[in-house]
């Protein structure tokens, strides 16, 4: 059915859709993904037929004369990762990958997405579809000029752009909660005095700060319309709404949220549930709840489904009082109107972080002398640096998951040679590993577990439907992370049962030469990440190689595995101190097999000869990388030594930790998997010989 209801906002309308899901019919053993040039058409099983879903859409867009409706794969507050009570793009096309958008007219259907979910597009999406393979800025704004005529109108959601871009099952009942003081570093009201002080010290004095991310603290939608004049107006002037390519612009598509990350998702970033040491459940994965904060110097306002509020948070709010550190709780659907009635008040000047405040309350604050707007707001740039208690719990976390994810290795190298074990049953096994160690909280994004061709699907997670039989002459790329009360992890293995071929081989070593480099470089304190992400790709660039995908991303204590603005990508912030980011370089041959070594580190101070401010990447994933896929003949004398250092810290950490778990045949194995690749004393001549004395030596060191 399709309900459309008129909002009360000028211009505006609210758009619900509801269905059921069906699959298309296809031949048993037949191919994979979809053929529609055939006759007739060939449907895998795993494609949705949205040839009602379409109906229906047209028959609302028709009486308010939009020519065309953009549907994006995000929610109101830019997440990457979604609740099912906003996955729209995927109902609507049957495409359930996270970066993509699509476009509908009356007699056409279209999805841009990125490389790495082109062929996952044509397993899920019917005929009904095309699929557009070209993300260039100006693609789709090119095919509205060609589809549309002059005055036609585009609709479109702003709540689901943010200012820098621009039914459903219910919200859960569960009760928001607060983390345990063991695992806060810093008090909520110390926070808030953090960001007040940095709002003080702001030139342009700001009244307020606006906070919509959700891991600054979480919205309503409505609907607008524009014509395709002022979409091509608004392009190309670089209106803020429609600056929608994530300073990516040779990757990303237009107005969407896909951005080049290393899982094909948007980095997120999660504010007033840091702000105020708060934790929900509202967002698969991550815990998060819907919410806003508009902070001044002397009122806290947190805008909430005040019902899910418990009386022992309120007193942990002061929730009661009307002083500086008191949190008054504000219906959530109120944000709006309480904006405009601040913004009555004279003088006021709002701070907005344009990342992640989305249109719909952007343009409430846009006049003159009432706006100051920075990329990211102060939440999040402070939260990307972690104090010291944080770094200590996140690397406990990273050990306690170290166990979990060297259970599953272990396991799957005894049942796979058997036959036992699929895609799905070994994603489902390490989360069943990670759900039994202490302050467990569930995983912290779906496991990617892909075997042989699904590899090469950088963000391919199985299902009933499409889990492949792991076998002994395939590799095996499992990407997985936990969710736990003192830290949140995400670590990529690749590896081979049986003997893998020369290119495995080499292409795996050249992605693990590039995940060393990152990790053992020294760079200046304020160095952008993405000034040294190409040491991640030489070794195979220089054979000719390449991954699609970004090389890493922040990660959150208990909260985002994806946390932005942390990473390698030109619109992250420069690196300090206390920041931790993943390094994860791959390699992807289509329709054959997939690579990708991901490990966790914190950007660390280290004394240089010459100067103090400088850093360098402590590794806190503590898992051993397959010595079946490594030729150590191509990795030089420094890169086998830091192999040999992180291998005697994943004993040291990891092996008191097996033991007291009592796992004795796990702590066997890793102590077989971290056997040092240098004879001893090797390692001690590396910083007194030349290149070519290296050169000439490294086989003699290997012995």
């Amino acid at each position: 059915t399709v309900v459309l209801s008129l909002s009360p906002v000028p211009g505006v309308f609210l758009l619900f859709l509801s269905g059921e899901r069906h699959a298309a019919h296809a031949e048993e053993g037949a191919s994979s993904e979809r053929n529609c040039s055939s006759v007739p058409p060939y449907l895998p099983p795993t494609a949705v037929n949205t040839t009602l879903r379409l109906l229906q859409l047209r028959a609302a867009m028709k009486p308010h004369n939009i020519s065309a409706y953009i549907i994006p794969g995000t929610d109101a507050h830019l997440s990457e990762y979604i609740a099912p009570y906003d996955a729209r793009l995927a109902w609507m096309s049957g495409f359930s990958g996270s970066a993509g958008t699509a476009v509908v007219t009356q007699d056409k259907a279209v999805l841009w997405t990125d490389s790495r979910y082109w062929v996952q597009a044509e397993r899920q999406m019917d005929c009904n579809w095309e699929l557009e393979r070209d993300v260039s800025v100006s693609s789709i704004t090119n095919w509205l000029i060609k589809e549309t005529k002059e005055g036609d109108e585009v609709g479109f959601d702003p709540f689901l752009f943010s200012v820098d871009t621009f039914a459903r099952p219910p919200l859960p009942p569960d009760s928001l909660t607060r983390l345990p003081d063991e695992f806060i570093g810093v008090t909520w009201q110390n926070k808030v005095d953090q960001i007040r002080g940095q709002m003080m010290d702001n030139p342009y004095k700001p009244t307020a700060l606006l906070l919509s991310a959700l891991d600054e603290t979480a919205c309503k939608w409505y609907q607008g319309r524009f014509s395709v004049t002022q979409v091509i107006e608004l392009s190309s002037s670089k209106s803020r709404w429609l600056d929608l390519w994530c300073n990516l612009e040779d990757v990303q598509q237009f107005l969407s949220r896909g951005c080049y990350s290393s899982k094909g998702r948007c980095p997120q970033t999660f504010g007033h549930n840091w702000l105020f040491n708060l934790r929900g459940n509202d967002i698969p994965f991550n815990p998060f709840f819907y919410s806003y904060t508009l902070l001044t110097f002397d009122k806290i306002w947190l805008f909430v489904h005040t019902e899910r509020v418990t009386e022992e948070l309120k007193v942990y709010l002061n929730s009661s009082c009307d002083t500086l550190h008191c949190v008054q709780l504000l219906n959530y659907d109120s944000v709006r109107e309480h904006l405009m009635k601040y913004l009555e008040e004279p003088g006021v000047r709002v701070w907005v972080g344009t990342e992640y405040t989305n249109q719909a309350l952007y343009e409430l604050i846009t006049p003159e002398g009432k706006l100051l707007q920075s990329t990211y707001s102060p939440v999040l740039t402070t939260k990307a640096v972690k104090v010291d208690t944080e770094q200590r719990i996140l690397r406990e976390a990273h050990i306690r998951d170290a166990v979990a994810v060297m259970q599953l290795l272990l396991h799957l190298e005894r049942a796979v040679p058997e036959g036992m074990e699929t895609e799905l049953t070994a994603a489902e096994f390490v989360n069943e590993c990670r759900s039994k160690q202490k302050y467990s909280r569930g995983p912290s994004f779906e496991t990617i577990s892909a075997s042989g061709p699904n590899a090469a699907l950088a963000h391919y997670s199985p299902s009933k439907e499409t889990a492949r039989q792991l076998r002994v002459d395939e590799m095996y790329l499992v990407d997985s992370g936990g969710q736990y009360l003192d830290g949140t992890t995400d670590i990529t293995r690749t590896v081979h049962w049986g003997k893998p071929t020369a290119l495995q081989k080499d292409a795996f070593t050249r992605v693990l030469k590039g995940n060393i480099e990152i990790s053992r470089t020294i760079f200046p304190a304020g160095t952008k990440g993405v000034n040294i992400e190409m040491l991640g790709r030489r070794a195979l660039w220089e054979v000719g190689l390449n991954y699609g995908h970004g090389t890493g991303h922040g990660v959150g204590n208990y909260f985002g595995v994806h946390e932005w603005p942390v990473g390698f990508q030109s619109n992250n912030i420069p690196f300090q101190e206390g920041m931790f980011t993943s390094i994860e370089p791959g390699y992807y041959k289509e329709n054959d097999f997939g690579i990708r070594i991901e490990d966790i580190a914190l950007a660390r101070s280290i004394k240089t000869e010459h100067g103090n401010n400088y850093l360098t990447f402590e590794t806190v994933s503590l898992v051993p990388y397959d010595r079946k896929l490594i030729n150590t003949t191509i990795l030089s004398l420094e890169q086998l030594v830091w192999l040999d250092s992180y291998y005697r810290v994943i004993r040291e950490k990891v092996g008191p930790e097996l033991k007291s778990q009592g796992l004795t045949e796990v702590y066997d194995w890793m102590i077989e998997n971290t056997q040092p690749f240098l004879t001893d004393g090797a390692s001690a001549v590396v910083a007194s010989m030349s290149p070519l004395l290296l050169l000439l030596l490294l086989p003699l060191a290997l012995l």
